[in-house]
């Protein structure tokens, strides 16, 4: 159960009411304490409910999305506005250690680049429109020998601690970490993408590069899932 921290001693209570009562399950309950999220306020003034966040993070992120050329061939852009939205808070909201307050920031949440939700959309995204767009040429037969270059050895190298830090998060019910290493996978990604061109590469290397990429968009897809956010393949 996920409260506040000052509900710390009210958990312990309870707890212990239940073991009292014989509640053998009541031995695995435990309280993950969260700190508290200072500056949030919406359009309605400082008392902050959930619907107006959600409403909040829609309309702020259909403004951003305005200004980018994909958004109008989207078929839902108010969906994708939420889902990246959610990302964005969500991303913020468990960088750091649960436990630490925080300041909260409207204009750094919803940054395209650097460490945050939007990024990790937008980086699902792009390697989703690489799938689309070379896809039924090469995603058969590859040779992995073709990755030879630092960029793929490097991903190849991240994707490999992936049940590590799913381990490790387990063990102290902290998402930073997977959060950390989604980030810096996406990082990654964006360097590749930048320098491994598919196209007008010979097959073989174009395939085992395509082969590459969507190992890290379905790497990106499945941690973004566990932290409760919905990839977008299109932004």
């Amino acid at each position: 159960m996920w409260t506040d921290k000052g509900q710390k001693r009210h958990f312990q209570q309870v707890f212990q009411i239940l073991q009292i009562m014989g509640y053998d399950w009541a031995k695995r309950c435990q309280h993950v304490p969260f700190g508290v999220v200072k500056g949030m306020k919406t359009r309605r003034g400082d008392v902050t409910f959930l619907e107006d966040v959600l409403n909040e993070i829609r309309l702020r992120m259909l403004q951003n999305m305005a200004s980018i050329k994909t958004t109008k061939e989207l078929e839902n852009p108010q969906e994708t506005a939420e889902r990246v939205g959610l990302a964005a808070l969500i991303i913020q909201d468990f960088r750091g250690l649960l436990l630490s307050d925080y300041q909260f920031s409207w204009d750094r949440v919803f940054q395209s680049r650097g460490d945050t939700g939007v990024f990790l959309q937008y980086t699902h995204a792009r390697l989703h429109s690489l799938e689309t767009t070379f896809g039924c040429g090469y995603l058969n037969d590859f040779n992995t020998a073709c990755l030879q270059e630092p960029q793929s050895v490097s991903i190849l190298q991240h994707l490999l601690r992936f049940d590590e830090v799913l381990y490790r998060s387990s063990e102290d019910i902290q998402p930073r970490h997977i959060v950390s290493y989604l980030l810096t996978l996406s990082h990654l990604a964006a360097v590749a993408h930048r320098t491994l061109p598919i196209k007008e590469s010979p097959p073989e290397v174009a395939g085992a590069r395509l082969h590459l990429f969507r190992a890290v968009r379905s790497v990106l897809a499945n941690g973004m899932k566990l932290l409760g956010i919905t990839p977008v393949c299109r932004m």
